[in-house]
This record gives structure tokens, sequence and C-alpha cells, in this order.
């Protein structure tokens, strides 16, 4: 039972092609819910671990993995799709990948770098979420996504810089300090 968290996150990674599918086959309604189950397993996974305490090592790696590659190609079909503003879609990739190089890079100087998601991060990646389920909703409804679209992408495009900013700013100080510190006699 402790690794139901791990089969949810990985039902969440194997919905990925399927709602990037529907999306570009203007299936917006089956997208949006795709999508919307996807979102609210996000929160339940993580529920189920801190509440029964079923955390797991690959459950640690497993459940922002299946996040970011959710929210990344969505956005990126929607932005292909031009639903949403290339920009944003720029800013959220370009944050990820700037996260993502950076553990890379600690761990090939030998310097890791032990990746804390921050509660700001956690804010930022609800906030894309529902930007998300809204966009793909008002689809799926037939509704004008310009007014949505023009007042979403300022929050998400806030807390996706004030996010990476944050991170950046935690990596920079860990590359500052001596590797392997807490070796020291």
């Amino acid at each position: 039972m402790h690794n139901l968290p791990n089969l949810i996150s990985l039902m969440r990674l194997l919905l990925v092609p399927l709602t990037v599918w529907l999306i570009l086959s203007n299936a917006y309604a089956l997208a949006f819910a795709t999508f919307l189950v996807a979102g609210i397993s996000d929160g339940f996974d993580g529920f189920l671990a801190r509440r029964f305490d079923w955390r797991t090592r690959l459950g640690a790696y497993l459940d922002p993995l299946a996040d970011k590659a959710l929210v990344v190609s969505v956005f990126v079909t929607l932005g292909l799709l031009k639903m949403i503003p290339a920009w944003l879609v720029i800013m959220v990739v370009s944050r990820d990948a700037l996260i993502v190089g950076a553990v890379v890079l600690s761990r090939l100087i030998d310097h890791p770098v032990k990746v804390r998601p921050l509660m700001l991060s956690k804010v930022n990646t609800v906030a894309q979420i529902v930007f998300l389920v809204a966009v793909l909703g008002f689809a799926a409804a037939g509704e004008a996504l310009a007014p949505l679209v023009d007042y979403g992408s300022i929050p998400v495009a806030l807390l996706t810089a004030l996010s990476g900013a944050a991170y950046l700013t935690a990596w920079l100080r860990h590359m500052a300090e001596e590797p392997h510190e807490d070796r020291k006699p």
C-alpha cells in the first residue's frame, strides 16, 4: 500500500501523452477532464505520502517528474496552438530548465545540491495548473480565451519568475559554500 502515491504519480506521467494528444485533436473537454484528474492526483499522492508516511526515494523523483512533464507538455502544446502566449511558455520551460541544469551542474562538479521544494514553488505549480485548467475549460466550453489568457498570464509569469529567482539564489548560495563542508572534522 505504501507504493500507492508512486502509482498515482506514474499514472499522472502516463496521462501526459494522452492529454497532449487530446489537445492536438481539439478534444478539449476530454483534455480538460484528463488534465483535471492529473492535477488533482498531484495533491492526492502528496497527501497520502505525508499522511501515512508512505514517502519513498522513488516518489521523491517521480512526483516532480510527473508534475513537470505534465505542466511543461501542456504549456508547450497550448503555446504551439497559439492558445497561450509564446513568451509565457518560454518563461515556464526556461525556469524548469534552469533548475534541472543547476542540479545537474552541481552534481557534475561534485558539489550536489539537495533540492527541496520551496513554498513559493508549490504556489507557482498550483497557479500554473489552475491557469491550464482554466484555459482548457474555456476551450472546452467554446468561450473566448483572450481575456482569461491576458489576465491569467500575469500572475503565472510573476510567480514563475519569482520561483525561478528563489531557486537560483539558493543554488548560488550553495555553490559559494565549500564542497563537502559536512564531512570536515
